[in-house]
């Protein structure tokens, strides 16, 4: 597509067209906006062919340089993308473009998280994601190859998408229609009929469709609630604390001083008793020499009481005279304190080595043995290999992973680890009895090669490789037709895009060949989102809300119903592809095809609450639902999606009020 002419309020920038810039101007190129690009060198070739010509402008230059970011129109844009390879260039760029423009968006590629949170900070209007990481999921799940398709947490609760075949005698099949599957735990995703093949889009189902034997099923349901566990674990701690200062008010200091000597070890009690005989002594000492040698002030008197406790009688005494008078008894607690000093000293040096030797024996803790069957092998164990085998190990699956170079501290313990050539390191995983191998190494060629070694050594395990160049990964993909083929540039490149429009990207997942985004809205006034139902939300726009919460100061709501109208400062999670986020951005929500028509209300009771199912549900004012109710039998005239319409009239037969759908004759249906 041909760039339009000048710039608009929709230009964006994008610094840095290695793999990862240019997968972020074809996606940003499907939103129909202005692109501008900057790079240092221009590239001998492109990955993606036709990426010049989707360029409105393209300088070659240093980013940081704020007469090339003038140049490709900074003033202008409203983000700009910093996806170098160079976290400096893009940090030091991010800097330049805020004094340029101080209302841009900044979206840069950096994996400092401490400095990307302090950058947060200062400079406002800014989010950070590390591209080689934000696909980790996406590997592990490929690696597990069954049903689980995604996992997340969000507000202490951990969420799981499954995409599930339904067999003879499961719980739903025969039993349920889809409409019902979807409760305050759960919601359906995707829904396939038997030998069909599952559709990309949201909510592209029939919600009264019985569920029968060999449908697949794809839903996102909560999988483990964490929050009331912590409020409760909170209350538990809050709870001791107070127990434990009623205690020290009420019970004999002694009795707790006792129980305490009591639960203590042995070099514990061994310290402490070393510890008040020190300070003891100490505080001895110095009242011993201030009374015995009046000239000298209270802070000379603890000095020379601390000289002898640190071993210094040498330097007090150690001349042939001595260098004043001092009396016999007074002589031998300088001897006592010194030799206790040398004790006390020699008990810490003992308390430290302990602790050291324990924690080096903790460090060098023996790993597992390999897996026998039935496990994954992670080969690559890199930023992305260490992250993906952090999600396995999370989700207690047996793994192993393997490295060309040693890394026994930077790998979990409880990870068995095979360290060496990777060539030779595959004879030593049980690679034929394997589950999955993932081969995560920087070098896709090398990756190539392992893949194929692992097919010929175990023919049948699921095989997933990770990929930089979108052609050579088609080209393995159709050599080994099979196996999963990820590009990361490509998958992370979507996070980076949508954040370009103020959304917060939590997480990505693969669903159906296709990438779905956790993303966190915070309404703003003047949006596409304010004043809509949830449910015209979800359908309108296809994208899947799954928490909404009403002021940071409101509990949030996993799975929230349709009816609730969303209002500024209001915060919404959703689950959505890139066409969604675009749908959303652009405000093009789809077309609404259905009217309802009433027909009967059994009572006066029934139509009072048919009145207040219809504004609830569909949004109109009251005062109009209440007017059709009263001129029954009536059509509602406000358009409805489906989904919408259907609960809609399932609501009102659950008041006695009878009615069902129509087309609308004004959209041509």
């Amino acid at each position: 597509m041909e760039a339009e002419a000048g710039i608009s309020a929709t230009s964006f920038l994008v610094c840095g067209l290695g793999s990862l810039g240019q997968y972020c101007v074809r996606l940003l190129r499907e939103f129909e906006v202005t692109i501008n690009a900057i790079e240092a060198i221009a590239p001998p070739h492109w990955e993606i062919p036709d990426l010049p010509n989707w360029l409105n402008e393209l300088v070659i230059g240093d980013c940081r340089q704020p007469k090339i970011l003038e140049q490709a129109n900074i003033h202008q844009c409203r983000a700009i993308l910093l996806v170098t390879s160079d976290e400096r260039v893009n940090i030091a760029a991010a800097f330049a473009a805020r004094s340029l423009n101080p209302n841009i968006r900044l979206v840069i590629r950096s994996a400092q998280e401490n400095l990307n949170e302090l950058l947060s900070q200062q400079l406002g209007n800014f989010a950070a994601y590390e591209a080689t990481q934000l696909p980790a999921s996406a590997f592990a799940l490929a690696a597990l190859g069954d049903s689980t398709q995604g996992f997340f947490r969000l507000e202490g609760c951990l969420l799981r998408v499954v995409k599930e075949q339904i067999s003879t005698g499961q719980r739903w099949c025969d039993r349920r229609q889809l409409y019902e599957l979807n409760t305050s735990t759960r919601r359906v995703l995707n829904y396939a009929e038997h030998g069909a093949s599952p559709i990309d889009a949201f909510y592209q189902w029939e919600p009264n469709a019985r569920v029968r034997a060999g449908d697949t099923i794809t839903y996102i349901e909560i999988a483990e609630r964490l929050t009331n566990l912590a409020i409760a674990q909170e209350d538990g701690v809050r709870f001791r604390w107070q127990e434990l200062i009623r205690n020290l008010a009420w019970k004999p200091l002694k009795h707790k001083l006792n129980q305490f000597w009591q639960n203590s070890n042995q070099m514990q009690r061994v310290g402490i008793l070393s510890c008040i005989v020190m300070v003891s002594l100490l505080l001895a000492g110095a009242v011993l020499f201030k009374m015995q040698y009046s000239d000298i002030n209270l802070q000379e008197a603890f000095n020379i009481s601390l000289i002898l406790a640190l071993g210094g009688f040498d330097e007090l005494f150690g001349g042939r005279q001595m260098p004043f008078q001092i009396s016999w008894w007074l002589y031998l607690f300088s001897i006592s304190m010194t030799v206790a000093g040398t004790i006390f000293i020699g008990i810490l040096y003992a308390i430290l080595t302990e602790r050291v030797l324990a924690a080096r024996f903790q460090f060098l803790k023996r790993r597992p043995p390999v897996p026998k069957t039935g496990h994954i092998v992670l080969i690559g164990l890199g930023r992305v290999g260490r992250r993906v085998a952090d999600l396995l190990l999370e989700l207690k699956h047996p793994l192993v992973g393997v490295s060309a170079t040693a890394m026994p501290l930077e790998v979990p313990s409880e990870i068995p680890l095979v360290t060496g050539e990777i060539k030779d390191s595959l004879a030593k995983v049980n690679l034929a009895k394997a589950k999955s191998v993932v081969v995560l190494t920087d070098d896709e060629v090398a990756n190539l090669e392992i893949g194929l070694m692992a097919r010929a050594a175990n023919p049948s395990c699921n095989l997933v490789l990770r990929t930089v160049d979108q052609r050579f990964a088609e080209s393995v993909a159709r050599l080994l037709p099979d196996a999963r083929v990820l590009g990361a540039y490509a998958l992370a490149a979507e996070a980076f895009v949508a954040a370009t429009f103020g959304e917060n990207i939590l997480n990505l997942f693969r669903l159906n060949n296709r990438t779905t985004l956790v993303t966190e809205y915070i309404i703003e006034a003047g949006d596409t989102l304010e004043g809509r139902l949830l449910g015209e939300v979800a359908y309108g726009y296809g994208v899947v809300p799954i928490l909404y919460q009403r002021s940071s100061y409101d509990s949030a709501r996993l799975m929230p119903l349709d009816d609730i109208r969303l209002h500024r400062g209001d915060r919404l999670v959703v689950l959505a592809t890139i066409e969604g986020l675009r749908r959303v951005e652009q405000g093009m929500a789809l077309e609404r095809h259905w009217l309802l028509r009433v027909e009967k209300a059994m009572s006066q009771e029934a139509a009072f609450e048919g009145a207040g199912a219809i504004a609830r549900i569909s949004g109109c004012d009251i005062s109009l639902a209440r007017t059709l109710m009263n001129q029954l039998p009536s059509i509602l005239e406000v358009p409805l999606y489906k989904h919408q319409a259907l609960r809609l009239v399932r609501e009102l037969s659950k008041v006695q009020v009878s009615s069902h759908l129509v087309s609308d004759p004004g959209d041509g249906c």
